[in-house]
């Protein structure tokens, strides 16, 4: 493994229109502790640019690109063609990377060797009471964190783009990311199947800021549910029992709400589960206004993937809609490829 001054790691981090979280984010890469990294930003067609100037911060291993607005999986595919490490870490624009990032990447990476890999995700102190509640939602077990993968959870551990890394090797015998939403998934289901190994590094996190209020996460996660659909369409078969969860608690609790008119008590199981949810919150956040609030986060999120997965479902599956949807993805796959 190289020295810990020479670059070992390319971050590359796709930016569209987000100038102040890419300040905070450079401001973490000055304070990391093992400097055997670049950082590779690519602006997607921003109309705001990060680095108006081009120039990041003294001292800081920086390459800047700016291009036309593709998406994020071109985007990445950019930065990648033109890094010099060895291995590739991808995290959003949104995220803030602790003192001892790449310390303990490094440290991983030679304690337990992996081709592919990722990390958790946590709330800053300094983040806002929303962000945490949202954070929360996000990474609980009893809610969707538990299909995420984002620590031992109920299907095999899938990295995400908000902290997530591969080896050169994998590119060059994977190829890059797919312009498609759950591209991060996709990508991990292809380097599964190549045969490379897929590790989790829990001490290797990072501050994940996520959406700043609760029409944006709806909207966000509404897309997440429809995506685990075209996933299954790509991927036949991989579409397992807990991936349903959410569209199951959608229409379970519509029923439950609608029974209760009929009979209250119909509503018991379904308060059983948000006291069990504010529990949970207490116990991860230590404020009762966070486990409150995470409360509502969490029921946005289920909802909102679970109507997105119903929404899916029901169009490309039961009326067949989705029949040419591998073709379609091959094609942007093309697009992607002739960079």
């Amino acid at each position: 493994m190289k020295k810990a001054d020479e670059i070992l790691f390319s971050l590359i981090v796709p930016v569209y229109n987000r100038r102040d979280e890419v300040a905070d984010l450079l401001k973490s890469l000055e304070k990391q502790t093992d400097r055997g990294f670049e950082a590779i930003l690519v602006e997607d067609g921003s109309t705001q640019l990060s680095l108006p100037d081009g120039k990041g911060p003294e001292g800081l291993r920086l390459k800047y690109y700016i291009k036309d607005n593709e998406g994020r999986s071109i985007a990445r595919n950019h930065g990648i063609v033109r890094a010099d490490g060895d291995y590739f870490v991808f995290v959003d624009s949104d995220c803030v990377l602790p003192p001892d990032y790449f310390r303990n990447l490094r440290k991983s990476l030679a304690d337990h060797p992996a081709d592919c890999f990722g990390g958790p995700d946590a709330a800053h102190e300094s983040f806002t009471d929303t962000q945490k509640a949202i954070n929360f939602a996000m990474t609980s077990f009893l809610t969707t964190g538990g299909i995420r993968g984002g620590k031992v959870s109920m299907e095999k551990f899938t990295p995400r783009t908000f902290n997530m890394g591969f080896s050169r090797e994998v590119f060059e015998k994977c190829g890059g990311f797919r312009e498609m939403f759950s591209e991060d998934i996709d990508m991990s289901t292809r380097i599964r199947m190549a045969g490379f190994t897929i590790m989790l590094y829990p001490e290797v996190f990072v501050y994940h800021k996520r959406r700043v209020d609760m029409k944006k996460f709806w909207k966000q996660v509404h897309v997440f549910g429809q995506s685990r659909i075209t996933l299954e369409l790509l991927y036949p078969g991989s579409m397992k029992l807990v991936h349903w969860l959410p569209a199951v608690f959608t229409i379970g609790a519509v029923l439950l709400v609608i029974g209760s008119f009929f009979w209250k008590w119909m509503l018991i199981p379904l308060l059983v589960y948000l006291l069990a949810l504010w529990f949970a919150g207490m116990a991860a956040t230590k404020s009762l206004k966070i486990a409150t609030m995470g409360i509502g986060a969490a029921l946005v999120q289920l909802t909102g993937y679970g109507t997105g997965f119903i929404k899916a479902y029901t169009s490309k599956i039961i009326l067949g809609k989705g029949r040419d949807i591998a073709r379609e993805i091959e094609i942007r796959k093309g697009k992607n490829e002739g960079l």
